[in-house]
């Protein structure tokens, strides 16, 4: 039942997530596909209708141009007043007139108005000029008077026209109808065509790599919530490939961080059982100094030191299962005394043949936490002693020396010792928990927690030579920005 509502408060989450179709991306990107041609349409609308504007009246004054000269041939007084209305009617104008030589001559009229409301040089007007006239006649024609005038063709006359402009204005009207109609057919066929195009290339796959974020998101350590990116070359495919690997390197740290989890919590559920063992085992080497047989005393110390080990390697079990570190509380110190300490620590057994220098300067000063700094070096020296503790041969020289440098405000400490080298695993994943051991059995602790323990005071710890018969890992820290108004303080105050 538990499960049950589990799954289903998932199902819900991960449908709370989805987006709706109105709001997607293909919705989006068919409005505004429609949009931009609509705007383009408009963009073209304002010159279209200027120009039908002057065609219209080119057409007008072509066919009263026409008229006109088979009249000029002939007596237009001879036409009766019904011809003329019917000429004049055909043409949809109030008068027709000539200038020839600069004479004017009104060949037909009927009906002259009173006033002219335009009067439009047609051989002068451009597209583009002509645009707010145009807008003008579409919006507020159909009751104003015109006189067009200009030549026609090869003529060298000047024909002239009154006409109304209802006509215009009906035909303005019916050509904006169709450019509406047309860009709207247009802007909906480029949209389909462009929302199928987009769609197929980049909306299917985005929402594939959403829905693969989602369902990773629900269940991170299902392996099936890994995209499957495709064989492509462009931005998608490249993106669908880093996702499908940022899925893996993360469900592989998901599950490593779980073993840690587990493994903590193991230990700390053990961890009051094993002290209790091993404060008995304590009591009892305690004990066994007591005892004055030779063999006794011979083996007694290094019980000892293999009860102190284990009890340490407990104590880094648990301190890298902890949460979060507390940060370095730095002071300055002398770091001879400290590797004097680390070196009492290890408790070097005289037949390991393993000789210890210190040859760090007595005046060398570091500015670290003392007991983080401890950890940092007791686990390098503590690896550079395992890893020379396999040798049985007398003839090879096993040494560990410890020295530092200083350069400017920066402090490096080197660990060297005349081991056999790490193995390339081992320097693959240096400092990763449970695969950076260079011996078999190891967990590769000491050194993550001596990575993570460098980083938190701003340094950085390397392996800077591991070949046979020697390696060097050198630690960097640097010292703390000395504060402005603390220094000033501090050379005010009198000596």
């Amino acid at each position: 039942m538990t499960e049950a509502a589990e799954n289903g408060s998932d199902t819900d989450k991960q449908a709370g997530h989805s987006v709706p179709l109105a709001r997607g991306l293909s919705a989006k990107l068919l409005l505004l596909t429609v949009a931009f041609v609509l705007f383009a349409e408009v963009l073209f609308f304002l010159p279209s209708m200027s120009s039908f504007r002057i065609r219209w009246l080119e057409e007008r004054l072509a066919t009263a141009a026409a008229v006109a000269t088979i009249l000029v041939q002939g007596d237009p007084a001879t036409l009766s007043r019904s011809a003329q209305n019917d000429v004049l009617a055909a043409i949809g104008a109030k008068a027709i007139a000539v200038r020839d030589g600069g004479a004017s001559r009104l060949l037909v009229v009927s009906d002259m108005p009173p006033q002219v409301d335009a009067h439009i040089a047609i051989n002068q007007v451009t597209v583009l000029g002509s645009m707010p006239a145009a807008i003008d006649a579409l919006l507020f024609g159909g009751s104003r008077m015109l006189r067009v005038y200009g030549t026609v063709g090869e003529s060298t006359k000047e024909f002239e026209l009154v006409l109304p402009d209802y006509r215009l204005h009906r035909a303005m009207l019916a050509n904006a109808r169709y450019i509406v109609v047309v860009s709207l057919l247009i802007s909906l066929f480029t949209a389909a065509l462009v929302y199928y195009a987009i769609d197929r290339i980049m909306i299917r796959p985005i929402r594939a790599m959403t829905r693969s974020m989602l369902t990773f998101s629900s269940a991170p350590d299902d392996p099936a919530g890994v995209i499957e990116p495709e064989a492509r070359a462009d931005e998608i495919g490249v993106a669908e490939r880093e996702l499908s690997a940022m899925q893996a390197r993360l469900q592989r740290m998901l599950s490593e961080q779980k073993h840690l989890a587990d493994l903590g919590l193991a230990v700390s559920k053990i961890n009051h059982d094993m002290r209790n063992i091993l404060a008995s085992a304590q009591l009892m080497s305690d004990r066994l100094r007591m005892v004055k047989d030779p063999t006794v005393q011979a083996f007694a110390p290094k019980l000892i030191r293999t009860l102190d080990r284990a009890v340490s390697y407990s104590e880094n079990v648990l301190a890298y299962g902890r949460a979060q570190e507390l940060p370095p509380a730095r002071r300055r110190l002398r770091l001879r005394q400290l590797v004097d300490d680390v070196h009492g620590l290890l408790g070097f057994d005289p037949e390991s043949g393993i000789e210890f220098f210190n040859a760090v300067d007595n005046e060398f000063e570091i500015d670290a936490d003392p007991d983080q700094l401890f950890r940092v070096l007791t686990n390098l020296c503590r690896n550079a002693v395992q890893a020379m503790s396999g040798s049985d041969d007398s003839a090879i020289v096993n040494r560990l020396t410890v020295y530092a440098e200083r350069e400017g405000s920066v402090s490096r400490i080197l660990v060297a010792d005349t081991g056999p080298g790490l193995p390339q695993k081992a320097r693959e994943n240096l400092f990763a928990a449970f695969r950076g051991s260079a011996r078999s059995g190891g967990t590769g602790l000491g050194l993550a927690i001596a990575h993570e323990l460098v980083r938190a005071h701003g340094g950085t710890i390397e392996l800077v030579e591991s070949a046979g018969g020697r390696t060097v890992f050198a630690v960097t820290i640097p010292d703390q920005p000395v504060r402005l108004d603390e220094a000033r303080s501090n050379l005010r105050r009198p000596a």
